[in-house]
Formats: C-alpha cells, sequence, structure tokens
C-alpha cells in the first residue's frame, strides 16, 4: 500500500486529501479520505420564549402564540450551509452535487436538497468528528448509544434544529434585548439589512409563456434577475448568526403540525407526519415570509431552489 498525500483548492479552503494506492489482483486503485470543512457554530443558551405569531396577521398556521422552555444550551450554523462544505459531503461519498443554476458555488447556500439529503450531511459530519450520529436510516433521532430518542438533550451528533431552537435563535436567543416585545425579523425591524427577499434581491422578471413552470430549477421557473446571496453578506442578529431572515428557507428537524396553546419543554415537534417544517423565508418571498415568526412545510423528499439547511447541536 502507498499512501499519496495532495491538496485540492475549493473555493476559500484548500483541502486536504489522503490517497491509499491499493493493489488487489495486480491493479491498483485510489482510494481518497476528504477532510470536511466543520460548520462555524454559535452558541445558544437555555431559556424561555413565547413562540407563535404574537403579531397576529400571520397565517393561521403560525398561531396560537404558546410558551416555550429550552432546559439545555445548544449550538446552531452561523451561516446557512455552503456550496463549498456540501461539494466536500459530495465528493466523499461520490454524491452528484447539485445544480447552483448559475448563481454561483462557493460561499452561495447550497439549493436543491432535500431534508434526507440534509440529515445524511449532518450524520457525514458527525462520522468525520467521531461522534454519535444523530439520525437513523429512517429519520429518527438516535441517542448516544444509538438507540431511538424523543429527549433532543440525548442526541449528540449535528442534526437539523428543532423548530422551537430555530425560531429561538431567530429570536435573539439568551442575547435579545428587548424580550418581549421581540424583533419581527431576525435581530431587527428593518429587513433589508439582515435578510434577502423579493425586495432587495435583484430584479423581478417573469418570463415564463404557460403555467407548467418547474419550480425545482430557477431556468424553467420563468423568473429571472433574482437569486440568493452568498452567507454573512448581511448584518447578523444579536446572537452573531446570518441569513435567519430571508435568503433561503431552511429545513428543521420537525413534522409539521398545528400549534397548541399548551406550554412545552424541549418540544420536537408531531410524532408523525407528511411534510417537514421549513423556516425563514428566502430571496424570492416576501417580507412577510421572512418574520421570524413564519412557518411552512414541504414534503422531505422535495428539493427546490429557495431551500437550503443550516445545522445544529446539543451541547454535552
Amino acid at each position: 500500500m502507498v499512501i499519496m498525500i495532495r491538496f485540492i483548492p475549493l473555493g476559500k479552503a484548500m483541502i486536504l486529501v489522503v490517497g491509499f494506492l491499493m493493489f488487489a489482483n495486480g491493479f491498483g486503485f485510489m482510494r481518497e479520505t476528504i477532510d470536511p470543512v466543520f460548520p462555524d457554530m454559535v452558541l445558544v443558551q437555555a431559556g424561555r420564549f413565547e413562540m407563535g405569531d404574537e403579531v397576529g396577521d400571520l397565517w393561521n398556521g403560525c398561531r396560537p402564540v404558546h410558551s416555550v422552555t429550552l432546559t439545555y444550551d445548544y449550538w446552531i450554523g452561523r451561516y446557512e450551509i455552503t456550496f463549498e462544505e456540501y461539494d466536500l459531503f459530495c465528493l466523499a461519498l461520490e454524491k452528484v452535487k447539485p445544480k447552483d443554476h448559475g448563481w454561483g458555488r462557493g460561499d452561495q447556500p447550497v439549493i436543491l436538497v432535500s431534508w434526507w439529503d440534509a440529515i445524511e450531511y449532518c450524520n457525514w459530519l458527525s462520522q468525520q468528528e467521531g461522534i454519535p450520529p444523530a439520525y437513523d436510516s429512517k429519520g429518527m433521532l438516535l441517542d448516544s448509544f444509538g438507540a431511538m430518542a424523543t429527549d433532543i438533550t440525548q442526541v449528540v451528533g449535528y442534526r437539523l434544529p428543532t423548530e422551537s431552537e430555530w425560531e429561538y435563535a431567530a429570536s435573539g436567543g439568551h442575547n435579545a434585548l428587548p424580550i418581549p416585545p421581540r424583533f419581527l425579523f431576525s435581530g431587527t425591524d428593518d429587513l433589508d439589512t439582515v435578510g434577502w427577499y423579493s425586495g432587495n434581491s435583484g430584479e423581478y422578471r417573469y418570463t415564463s409563456t404557460g403555467m407548467g413552470s418547474d419550480y425545482s430549477s430557477h431556468g424553467s421557473s420563468g423568473i429571472e434577475g433574482m437569486s440568493p446571496q452568498p452567507v454573512g453578506s448581511l448584518q447578523p442578529n444579536e446572537l452573531g448568526v446570518y441569513d435567519m431572515s430571508g435568503n433561503l428557507w431552511e429545513w428543521c428537524h420537525d413534522w409539521y403540525g398545528p400549534y397548541t396553546e399548551e406550554s412545552k419543554t424541549n418540544p420536537i415537534g408531531a410524532i408523525s407526519g407528511h411534510t417537514r417544517v421549513i423556516r425563514g423565508g428566502s430571496w424570492i418571498f416576501g417580507s412577510q415570509d421572512c418574520r421570524v415568526a413564519g412557518r411552512f412545510y414541504r414534503v422531505p423528499s422535495d428539493k427546490i431552489f429557495r431551500l437550503g439547511f443550516r445545522v445544529a447541536r446539543t451541547v454535552f
């Protein structure tokens, strides 16, 4: 066996690639291991907040407002996962890289990834760091012993944020002042300073000639002149987290389900369902969809040009 080392430039990072030249029956082949770029994470301390549409002008699925207590600290990605980070995952697992539709890769937020793709990426990060994965093959949460878990405090690996973790972090978490009332958007009431949405992400040009638009890709959607922007291009919120209002909708862990008035502690969403929660609005949506209290849902197999994700981890 011969060990070969080389460097591959990828975006802003120089990635170390270690190759093992193996010989079997006289034939050699190269097997490479790819070191990931671990996401920049922000600490969110335990706390209590009022979850939901406190103003009362969003759609009914965002109400009623209810108290949520998070008894644990957790980490959440400072940025949405980028093409630079996700492309390494695809390279390591020999997966087909998602398209970027001409908007560029590097520090652009990755698009066209399903909920299943996102949790596979999370498990790959956990494997690379040598910690127990957060998900099994059916998308169930796992504890540190590999058993199915309903207690998020027992999940060690990288994962998608729960919906309540997402809203608490978007609202500023333990650094938010004042609470109540909180800002409408993540860190401010002025969306233009923190989020890319339909009002500032480019010129809107509708070019479709029919109603049969394919919304899985930008080029055939009939919309031109607008696009997502590189992560961290605008201002962060109180925690130092970027793009939680606008740029891309983001997958959350939870099955979608209606809110209830009862107070909740460490919730992880509905027991089962057909759709997963998405949060944050996007570059092609209006300002109302970018509110920290706003929520929507998609089928977990969906891969669309306005949807990405960020990662989270429970603090141990």
